[in-house]
């Protein structure tokens, strides 16, 4: 039996359209305001951050974890005459994911108090533009609102790198956009084999709705194999760009070089993960057969990844740069924990989607308070610095741990769960995965020894002021989190887990062209009051 997906209805208003929305209105406000007020457009952007954060906190309360449902769902007819609607919902993945955008978002905005001075008004329209298009994608149930909102988000981004960044923004903006703009187009061909696929068997089954975007619907309409060769390159070319796999991943370290650090933090911190879960949540539950004969080539192509990251990263002179090399190599771990196809690899790939995001979003903070003091990030002018500023030592050095996977912090959690999956399908995974653990150790640990040890050499280093108090309330909330995550992680996988067990079901399906239409196909599991 093709599995499927019931939905759940918890409320009787909008929330996942406040949840999306609020920060497009936050941005519609500040426009109206005038640019000199720069404090009072501060204000409001981190206002709006939180209030949107505090929503997901309070939908998370309400999360069914009994079983997997699409929850707080709503629907509206938007293009009927295309099968088009205004389709929203969620389960334990995307809600985490939405939890890690709002509260990125609200720590980038904080962390720009100082560092942005020029043009604010505009560059928090575009972080709160951002915002909502990331949401969006994460919340859209209907697959042509969830392409509308994928190419919306390179935007805002590609703008926040052209105006706010560095030396080279023009160029890095420019890569980026085009490299990402290729990726959305290679998906629209992919996307409309989907639709008249589906059109083609609600002829054959006589099914009333004769076309849809619905994905919960797409999921259960079956696919040939030569279709679905054309439609998982299309894709996964699209998706692969986004993470950034090898040999995709060349626009990554020139845009984390030049973007400001807020939109490092949230370039590592989620867009990344739209790739993911562009793989998550479309390419492998609608055509999971040529999903799973794909699977070694893109367990082989993350290892390529986890292993290429780390060694270009342990070369790096910036400190950015080496970073955001190490965000390639602790993406190939998501992959590869994704592709393996079993509980243990998907709940750690899951997981560490979100590690992800706190450790490598924290250590771009950190590049930017440094860089704010120094204005440099070239490794070679720092050291000792932790006899001037011990309490940024001691953050730098807890946000070192979590990324290397030391255990107690969350790093450790989700590369453990990739691991103990590698063993259930190949030791050779899994002997590479700690070879991928042993080089990030060495470029971290390195990063540190010559930034923060050994002798204070450098007279302008003399001089830096430690941590205040806006600085350390950057730093604190992602730090309990690495914490709470490592050390008392069932909750955080009792979220992921209802979804991670269907998303394997539905992976180990096999194709069946002559399967009848189940009911979910003709009426929806769901009384919507939206």
């Amino acid at each position: 039996m093709i599995p499927s997906i019931s939905y759940q209805s918890q409320l009787s208003f909008p929330a996942l359209t406040f949840l999306t929305f609020i920060p497009l209105a936050g941005a519609i406000i500040i426009m109206f305001i005038r640019q000199e007020r720069k404090d009072l457009i501060r204000m409001i952007a981190l206002s709006v951050a939180v209030v949107d954060l505090l929503l997901g906190l309070y939908l998370i309360t309400l999360l069914r974890t009994d079983g997997h449902y699409m929850q707080f769902v709503e629907k509206v007819p938007w293009i009927p005459n295309l099968g088009v609607s205004y389709h929203l919902g969620v389960d334990g993945i995307s809600l985490l994911l939405i939890l890690l955008t709002s509260l990125l978002d609200a720590i980038s905005i904080l962390s720009t108090w100082d560092a942005i001075t020029k043009r604010v008004k505009e560059f928090m329209i575009c972080m709160l533009i951002l915002e909502t298009s990331v949401i969006g994608v994460f919340v859209s149930l209907d697959l042509f609102l969830f392409y509308v909102f994928w190419e919306v988000m390179l935007v805002p981004m590609y703008f926040i790198i052209a105006i706010w960044g560095g030396e080279r923004k023009l160029y890095s903006s420019v890569k980026f956009f085009i490299y990402t703009l290729i990726g959305s187009l290679v998906m629209i061909p992919g996307i409309l084999l989907i639709y008249f696929n589906y059109n083609q068997y609600a002829i054959q089954h006589k099914l009333a709705e004769l076309y849809t975007f619905n994905l919960l619907k797409l999921y259960l309409v079956p696919m040939a194999q030569s279709e679905q060769f054309w439609v998982f390159i299309a894709l996964s070319l699209g998706f692969a760009i986004k993470v950034p796999m090898v040999p995709f991943h060349t626009w990554l370290p020139d845009a984390h070089t030049d973007a400001p650090t807020a939109g490092s933090v949230i370039l590592a911190g989620v867009l990344l993960k739209v790739g993911t879960y562009g793989f998550l949540r479309i390419a492998i539950p609608i055509l999971p057969q040529t999903a799973r004969q794909a699977a070694p080539y893109i367990a082989v192509a993350a290892i390529v990844g986890i292993v290429y990251g780390a060694k270009l990263a342990l070369s790096q002179v910036d400190m950015k740069r080496l970073i955001a090399y190490s965000s390639v190599s602790h993406m190939g771990f998501v992959m590869l924990g994704i592709f393996l196809f079993n509980q243990r690899g998907l709940e750690g790939g899951v997981l560490q989607m979100i590690n992800h995001g706190l450790s490598t979003g924290a250590l771009f903070l950190i590049v930017g308070l440094l860089y704010e003091r120094r204005h440099t990030r070239m490794i070679g002018d720092f050291g000792g610095l932790y006899r001037q500023i011990p309490v940024f030592g001691v953050f730098y050095a807890i946000v070192t741990f979590s990324s290397v996977g030391l255990p107690g912090l969350n790093g450790f959690v989700g590369e453990f769960l990739i691991l103990m999956g590698a063993f259930e399908v190949s030791m050779v995974y899994a002997g590479f995965i700690g070879l991928g653990i042993l080089l990030g150790a060495a470029y971290m640990l390195w990063l540190y020894q010559r930034v923060m040890l050994g002798k204070l050499d450098n007279p302008e280093n003399e001089k830096l002021p430690d941590l205040n108090s806006r600085e350390l309330a950057t730093l604190i909330p992602i730090v309990i989190l690495m914490f709470w995550i490592g050390l008392y992680p069932s909750p955080w996988l009792k979220v992921i887990r209802p979804a991670v067990k269907t998303l394997v079901t539905q992976a180990q399906r096999p194709l069946d062209l002559t399967a009848k239409p189940q009911p979910e196909l003709l009426v929806e599991k769901a009384s919507l009051k939206y």
